[in-house]
């Protein structure tokens, strides 16, 4: 079987005879030997494979492989003379597992745009660059279940078809499909599939309260899907969320859970990817490493939204959109808060109602909501939580002022009628993490497979 480079990099130069597979970086012949350059997607270095003229294939295969050309090779692992490897590969036996056609084959070795790779996103990962998200947003995502398994959360599936929409935005991809229906003597009819209409879900958020209302400490990880017509840098139409609720707990415990985890999942990648992370800090943003050890290493700073708000207004800036009370903050906005005032993550509470989801807590003062967004600077926006409401009078109310009809909700009126509890938590587009986290300008680089307005490769 055969072991994957990362391991072999790591391991001492003993002469043992060991075996990888992966695919052609480089070939370059000298004298009576080729150097070959063998990458598998375990890490971002190579490993240097000799390949000497007295192989059985050296003329037939090995001087003939290219870019692209999927190998397996037995050698012997020795020290190598070159400067920065530790380890080379001898070999013994190379077998072409797979041609590449270098006249057709797309990547070579130069740097690709990342708009031209998105056109050949079935090749990309075999880039450094995408190479490097993919093994961070991995590593990213088994961060974020160890933070919430060793705090004694619970993983619940929500469902990703859905009959409510969370955030009564109406962005939802409708899912269309009838079934017929009809009996003897009766024509035949067609009804929904689901006895009502349904879509894709928007977030697990309602659902994941089912659970917290009944096992305490619960998290939601699962694709979620917006209709909504928007190609911008920022968006996508299917993406991940992260989505932890949280029984008997107020949003100041809300906003303490969400910075920890920011902080866990920033130092376990830092920790466990730094070939990768160094790649991004040189070539991708510079100074990214320092940014991030700046939101690890520093308490998060705390504003009220009436407070963002003035401060806005008295900056002497001019905005492309005014700012006022009562309108939502744009990313610009936020941006300038996190980058230029506080200079580090910021926590902006107390957000007007009129401008927030009928499930949030109103405050004493009948005009605000315990929300909160958590900014970071480069991205704005990376966290949007709440306290829900947990009054059945209160939320009934929001329900009818926002045009819904308590009788469609009448499961989540339930778990207020029946031993309701204060509950909180926040969702985390984890696109959104992946692209703060490696400093990627565009979100399409950080998801395997972006879904957009008109695009929807492979």
């Amino acid at each position: 079987m055969h072991l994957r480079i990362n391991t072999l990099l790591n391991q001492p130069p003993t002469g043992e005879k060991v075996e990888v597979a992966g695919w052609i970086r480089t070939r370059r012949d000298t004298g009576g030997f080729s150097f070959l350059e063998v990458n598998d997607g375990s890490c971002l270095a190579n490993i240097q494979v000799i390949a000497d003229k007295d192989l059985v294939n050296y003329e037939q295969d090995i001087k003939r492989l290219t870019t692209g050309c999927s190998v397996r090779i037995e050698g012997t692992l020795q020290a190598s003379p070159a400067k920065g490897q530790a380890v080379e590969l001898l070999a013994g036996r190379v077998e072409v597992v797979g041609w590449a056609d270098p006249e057709t084959y797309p990547l070579q070795k130069k740097r690709h745009s990342f708009e031209f790779l998105r056109e050949i996103t079935h090749l990309r990962p075999r880039t450094n660059a995408l190479g490097a998200v993919a093994r961070v947003r991995s590593r990213l995502s088994f961060a974020v279940h160890t933070f919430f398994q060793k705090r004694g959360f619970i993983q619940v599936h929500t469902p990703i078809i859905t009959t409510s929409d969370c955030e009564g935005a109406g962005e939802m991809f409708q899912v269309s499909t009838t079934r017929p229906h009809g009996g003897a003597g009766k024509a035949e009819a067609a009804e929904e599939f689901f006895g009502r209409r349904a879509g894709l879900t928007v977030s697990g958020q309602l659902q994941a309260e089912v659970y917290a209302l009944a096992m305490g400490d619960v998290y939601t990880f699962g694709p979620t899907f917006r209709a909504e017509n928007s190609n911008t840098s920022r968006h996508l139409a299917e993406f991940w969320m992260i989505e932890p609720e949280m029984a008997f707990c107020d949003l100041r415990g809300n906003m303490r859970l969400a910075e920890e985890m920011l902080k866990y999942c920033l130092t376990d990648v830092m920790d466990n990817c730094a070939e990768d992370m160094e790649l991004f800090d040189r070539f991708i943003e510079k100074g990214l490493l320092e940014k991030l050890r700046g939101v690890t290493g520093q308490d998060f700073a705390h504003i009220t939204y009436t407070e963002a708000v003035e401060r806005l207004q008295g900056c002497g800036k001019t905005f492309e959109f005014a700012v006022q009370w009562g309108i939502d903050l744009q990313s610009e906005h936020e941006r300038y808060l996190s980058e230029e005032v506080y200079k580090r993550p910021l926590i902006v509470t107390d957000y007007p109602a009129a401008i927030k989801p009928f499930y949030m807590r109103v405050n004493d003062d009948g005009k605000t909501v315990a929300a909160m967004d958590i900014l970071v600077p480069g991205i704005g926006e990376i966290v949007g939580g709440s306290q829900r409401e947990e009054r059945y009078d209160v939320l009934e109310a929001r329900m009818r002022a926002a045009g819904i009809d308590p009788a469609e909700y009448s499961w989540y009126l339930d778990l207020r009628r029946y031993g309701s509890v204060p509950h909180a938590g926040f969702g985390l587009g984890f696109e959104r993490l992946v692209q703060f986290v490696t400093g990627m300008a565009n979100i399409r680089e950080v998801i395997p497979f972006p879904r957009t307005p008109g695009f929807a490769p492979c």
